[in-house]
């Protein structure tokens, strides 16, 4: 089998015996078909795919389970399922959408496959699936779709109100001195001029996130605002997915995974864990740090009824 987990900023394939054995595997760059074009993507996608195969010593696999970010609507998975087929490496081809790896490797191999996901990582996304196989998503688009958060929009809003703290327009905050410092300039003009001019790469913005997490812990009120903002987001769509599969009130997983929530930064660690024991108080989150490409080959093997010692063995592996 082969599992993918492509996400905005990497991507991870690995090729799986059905003993559970990880046979090769290999990373390459983000999955970006909204930038690039579905076709562009998946072509790049499948170089990364074909090295997995060598080291493996093989060149077709029986089945293939891809867990993509910007999967998001279900004519994009339609889409991207026949871009995959066509490649002709793996006689069946599932797709689904990235937060459903982090949901599956959050949850026990023997079921219930039931249970709620929120990827915080570059962006922010839900999904969740019921015990009658019914799920709970979002179109996870943009501010288009009314998201709110993930480690990209959190660097701007650091930006912004840094920006304002700096000439007046806004209530003071040690982020105006602190994100400049990062780069080692002065003040905010400077970071602001840099930014626009490109002297400071705009993938470079994402560095921010981690200082604005520093400067909440030591109480800066604004930057504790944002931090506070991000968990009410969290946990809102958990709640949320939860309330859609009438599982509010069940003891039931919630998953949290991605750059930001992995971190367990305490600010916002302890803030979402407080918000849930209030609005869902049987959830139980758990923080899963393990690589997302260990939940797409856990369904690949679902695929297959693998027995349980297939899957004891693959997560052995990404321990």
């Amino acid at each position: 089998m082969l599992a993918v987990d492509a996400g905005n900023s990497k991507t991870d394939v690995a090729v799986v015996g059905a003993d559970g054995a990880v046979l090769g595997a290999a990373r390459g760059g983000g999955f970006r078909p909204p930038s690039v074009g579905g076709d562009r993507a998946v072509a790049d996608l499948a170089v990364t795919v074909e090295r997995a195969l060598a080291q493996a010593g093989l060149h077709r696999v029986a089945h293939l389970t891809a867990c993509l970010a910007n999967a998001d609507l279900p004519v994009e998975e339609a889409q991207l399922t026949e871009l995959l087929a066509a490649r002709g490496r793996s006689d069946t081809v599932t797709v689904a959408n990235d937060t459903f790896a982090l949901l599956r490797a959050g949850l026990p191999d023997g079921g219930p496959h039931t249970g709620v996901a929120v990827v915080c990582g570059a962006g922010i996304n839900c999904s969740g699936l019921g015990p009658d196989g019914r799920t709970a998503r979002f179109p996870a688009i943009g501010r288009l779709s009314g998201d709110w958060g993930g480690g990209g929009h959190l660097a701007e809003e650091a930006l912004w109100w840094a920006a304002r703290a700096e000439d007046g327009r806004g209530a003071p905050s040690a982020l105006a001195d602190r994100l400049p410092a990062h780069f080692g300039l002065s003040g905010m003009p400077e970071l602001i001029e840099a930014l626009h001019l490109g002297d400071v790469p705009a993938e470079r913005r994402h560095e921010l996130v981690p200082v604005l997490f520093a400067v909440a812990a030591e109480g800066d009120d604004v930057a504790r605002a944002l931090v506070a903002r991000q968990a009410e987001e969290i946990v809102l769509m958990a709640t949320v997915a939860l309330r859609r599969l009438d599982l509010l009130d069940e003891p039931v997983p919630v998953v949290l995974g991605g750059g930001v929530l992995a971190a367990r930064h305490p600010v916002l660690h302890e803030a979402v864990l407080a918000l849930l024991a209030e609005r869902a108080p049987k959830a139980v989150p758990e923080v899963v740090t393990a690589p997302p490409v260990l939940g797409a080959a856990l369904l690949a093997l679902d695929e297959t009824g693998a027995p349980a010692s297939a899957y004891a063995r693959l997560r052995a592996q990404y321990a």
